[in-house]
């Protein structure tokens, strides 16, 4: 692997730094809701499922009568 200056170094870094592109405000607001969704939703399912869990584990043993 060459060697590269430490000058030579900092130009490279800048010309790919230059070649980033950011999400606009508007994607960054939709992915962020999109986000907040999905965990709302995840949330959900999780709970619902715990509770069959729960109340089929409580029906098998036998427990909390």
């Amino acid at each position: 692997m060459a060697k590269t200056n430490p000058v030579e170094f900092i130009q490279q870094v800048g010309n790919e730094a230059s070649k980033v592109t950011w999400p606009t405000r508007k994607e960054t607001l939709v992915t962020t809701a999109m986000v907040f969704v999905m965990v709302i939703v995840a949330s959900l399912f999780f709970l619902l499922a715990d509770q069959i869990i729960r109340f089929g584990v409580t029906l098998i043993l036998g427990i909390g009568r």
